[in-house]
C-alpha cells in the first residue's frame, strides 16, 4: 500500500467515524437529560438527572471525549493530504496548531461533566444537604458550566476549529488537491461555527447550534468518503500498474 494511499484511507476512515460517533452522545445524552437543552438548565434540574442517570451520563460524555480527542489525528491527517500540492503553505502549519488547540479546549470542556458535575451532584440529593448549601453549590454549578462551555464550545469548537476548517477549506479551493465544492462546503460551515462566538456576549444561540453542528458533522461524511474513494482510486493505479 504507498503512502498516499494509506494516508487517504486512514483519514477517510477516522472522518467518516468522527461524522457517526457524535450521534451516540446526542441520542444517549438526549433520552437520559435531554441533552443539549440541559446545557442550559438550572442545577435543581441538572444535578439530579446526573445522579439518576449516572451511566447513560458516563457514556454518553465518554463517548464526546473520544469524540473531541479524535480531532486532532483527523486535523493532522487532513493536512497531511493537502501538503502534498501545498508543502511551502505555513498556514496549513498553523492550521495543526489550531487542531491541537481546538482538541485540548474540548475536552477540558467535556472533563467538567466527568469530574466534578457528578460530585457535586451527589452532594446536591443528599438529604442532609442544607438549602444554603444546595445554593452555594448552584453557584460553582453555574460558574464551572459557563466556564467549561466558553472553553469546549466556544474557544474549541467556534473558534479553533473554524480556524483550522477556513485554512483547509481554503486550500482546497486554491489548490483542488480535493473537490473544490469541499472547499466551499467547508467555508459555508464554518461561517455556520462562528455564530456560536455570540455566546461570549451573553447572546444564546439556542437551536442554532444544533444545525451548524450537524452541517460541520455533515462536512466530516463528504469529506470521509471523498478521501476513501481517493485510496481505492490510488489502488486501482497501483494494480494497473503492476499489472503493465
Amino acid at each position: 500500500m504507498s503512502t498516499s494511499q494509506s494516508v487517504y484511507r486512514t483519514t477517510g476512515l477516522l472522518l467518516i467515524l468522527e461524522s457517526v460517533l457524535l450521534f451516540v452522545p446526542i441520542i444517549v445524552l438526549g433520552k437520559a437529560i435531554d441533552w443539549p437543552a440541559s446545557l442550559n438548565q438550572p442545577a435543581k434540574i441538572v444535578l439530579p438527572l446526573i445522579v439518576e442517570q449516572s451511566q447513560p451520563v458516563l457514556i454518553g460524555y465518554f463517548t464526546y471525549l473520544i469524540y473531541s480527542v479524535l480531532f486532532y489525528p483527523i486535523s493532522l491527517l487532513t493536512v497531511q493530504i493537502l501538503k502534498s500540492k501545498s508543502r511551502n503553505n505555513i498556514y496549513l502549519n498553523l492550521a495543526i496548531g489550531f487542531g491541537i488547540a481546538s482538541m485540548v479546549c474540548r475536552t477540558l470542556g467535556i472533563i467538567r461533566w466527568l469530574a466534578p458535575m457528578p460530585i457535586l451532584a451527589e452532594i446536591y440529593v443528599q438529604p442532609s444537604t442544607s438549602e444554603a448549601s444546595r445554593a452555594a453549590i448552584d453557584v460553582v454549578y453555574q460558574a464551572l458550566n459557563q466556564y467549561g462551555g466558553s472553553i469546549g464550545e466556544v474557544l474549541g469548537v467556534s473558534l479553533f476549529t473554524t480556524v483550522w476548517l477556513i485554512v483547509v477549506s481554503m486550500t482546497i479551493i486554491k489548490d483542488r488537491t480535493l473537490p473544490r465544492w469541499l472547499g466551499l462546503f467547508g467555508l459555508v460551515s464554518s461561517i455556520l461555527l462562528t455564530t456560536q462566538l455570540v455566546e461570549l456576549f451573553g447572546i444564546d444561540t439556542g437551536s442554532f447550534i444544533a444545525v451548524s453542528v450537524s452541517v460541520f458533522q455533515a462536512w466530516f461524511l463528504a469529506m470521509g468518503i471523498t478521501c476513501l474513494l481517493r485510496s481505492f482510486r490510488y489502488r486501482y493505479h497501483a494494480q494497473t500498474t503492476l499489472q503493465r
